[in-house]
C-alpha cells in the first residue's frame, strides 16, 4: 500500500537567465504570469496558485511538484520519510514536504493552497459531422490568440534505473500504470503512470518515467488547453512569434492526445494537449512496444522519424543490446519451456 494517493501534478519548477525573456514567452505559450519574491511564476485558468516557476540562475530543471489530497495525507507522508512539512513562502501558501528521488530530483509535495475561482474559458461551440448535425446557424469565427492553459497536466522524467524509481513514486504516491513501454518484450523502458483516484476519472498519466541512454533531467512538461480550436490558434501564435517547435499537432497512441510541443528559450519542452484518455482505478496496465512512445494516430512524425532529428546519444545501441539480451535468454530455455 501507497503511503498516500496524490491528487494531482501541482506544478514544474526551472531556473533561467533572464526572467524577462522567460516571461515573454510563457505569455506566448497562454500561461498568466506574474514575479513575486524574485521568483517568475505562470498560472492557468483552473484557480491554481502556480503551474510553472522559474527562479533565476543557470538553465535547468529544478523541482517536480505533486500535490496531496489533504495537509493531513502531507502530514502522514512526512512522518513515514523521517522528515517535517513547513509552510509555503509563495503564492498560495499552504504547506510543502520536499523530498529526493532515487535520481536527485527534487520532488514538492504541497497540500493546502489556497486557490482562486476558475476563470471562464473560451466558448466550445457545438461541431458538425456527418453523424450528427449539432452547429445550426452559427458562425465559426475565431480571434487570433495564445492558447488559454487551464491546468498541467503531466511530466515527463529520464531516469537512470525505471524499476527502482517505478517503486519510489509509487510506495509514496500510489501512482498506477496505465501503459508500460517494452524496448523488447520483458524489457521495460518506462511507464505511464496515473493518480489513483478510485472510481473517479483521472487523466492517463501525470508522470512518464522513462529509462532512456541520455542526461538525467525533464523531457518535457504538459498543459492542458481548453479544446482543439484553441491548441490550434496556439500553434498559430507561437509560430508567428517565431518560437521553437519541438513536435507537433498529432494525436498520440498512449494517452490519446492531441499534442503540440514547443521549446523554451533554453531548450526545456512544454506541450499544450487536448482530449486526453481518462481512466479510473479499475482500468488494467498494459504494455506496448517503443514504436507506439514515438508514432502518431495523425499528424506530424516524431522528429526521429522525419529525419529533421538525431536519436538521443546511444538509444538504438540501447535497444539493440536489450533485443539481443532478450533473444539469448530465449535460446537458453528448454524447449518445452518457449511459448
Amino acid at each position: 500500500m501507497a503511503v498516500i494517493r496524490i491528487e494531482d501534478i501541482a506544478h514544474v519548477r526551472y531556473s533561467a537567465p533572464d526572467l524577462a525573456e522567460m516571461r515573454r514567452f510563457l505569455t506566448e505559450f497562454g500561461l498568466d504570469c506574474f514575479e513575486a519574491g524574485g521568483r517568475l511564476y505562470g498560472r492557468g485558468s483552473d484557480g491554481r496558485p502556480f503551474l510553472h516557476v522559474t527562479e533565476q540562475g543557470e538553465p535547468g530543471f529544478r523541482a517536480l511538484g505533486l500535490r496531496a489530497e489533504t495537509t493531513d495525507d502531507l502530514e502522514r507522508l512526512a512522518a513515514s520519510e523521517g522528515l517535517a512539512t513547513r509552510p509555503i513562502d509563495e503564492p498560495g501558501g499552504g504547506r510543502i514536504l520536499t523530498l529526493t528521488d532515487p535520481d536527485g530530483f527534487r520532488v514538492e509535495v504541497v497540500a493546502g493552497q489556497a486557490n482562486a475561482a476558475p476563470a471562464d474559458l473560451p466558448p466550445d461551440p457545438p461541431r458538425n459531422s456527418v453523424a450528427a448535425r449539432l452547429r445550426h446557424r452559427q458562425f465559426v469565427r475565431l480571434s487570433p490568440a495564445p492558447a488559454h492553459v487551464r491546468r498541467i497536466g503531466h511530466a515527463v522524467l529520464n531516469v537512470s534505473d525505471f524499476r527502482t524509481s517505478e517503486r519510489w513514486y509509487k510506495d509514496r504516491f500510489g501512482f498506477l500504470t496505465s501503459d508500460e513501454v517494452e524496448a523488447a518484450p520483458d524489457v521495460p523502458l518506462g511507464a505511464f503512470m496515473r493518480c489513483d483516484r478510485g472510481s473517479r476519472p483521472a487523466d492517463h498519466h501525470t508522470l512518464f518515467l522513462a529509462q532512456l541512454p541520455q542526461k538525467r533531467d525533464i523531457l518535457h512538461a504538459a498543459f492542458e488547453v481548453a479544446n482543439l480550436d484553441d491548441l490550434m490558434l496556439g500553434h498559430q501564435h507561437l509560430k508567428a512569434a517565431k518560437r521553437t517547435p519541438a513536435w507537433g499537432v498529432g494525436r498520440h497512441i498512449m494517452g490519446s492526445q492531441i499534442f503540440d510541443y514547443w521549446k523554451d528559450p533554453w531548450g526545456h519542452e512544454l506541450e499544450h494537449w487536448t482530449d486526453g484518455d481518462l481512466l479510473t482505478a479499475d482500468d488494467p496496465p498494459q504494455k506496448q512496444p517503443m514504436t507506439a512512445l514515438l508514432a502518431v494516430q495523425w499528424g506530424s512524425p516524431h522528429p526521429m522519424f522525419a529525419g529533421k532529428a538525431p536519436p538521443p546519444p546511444g538509444l538504438v545501441a540501447a535497444i539493440t543490446a536489450a533485443t539481443l539480451r532478450v533473444k539469448r535468454l530465449f535460446r537458453r530455455q528448454p524447449e518445452s519451456a518457449r511459448p
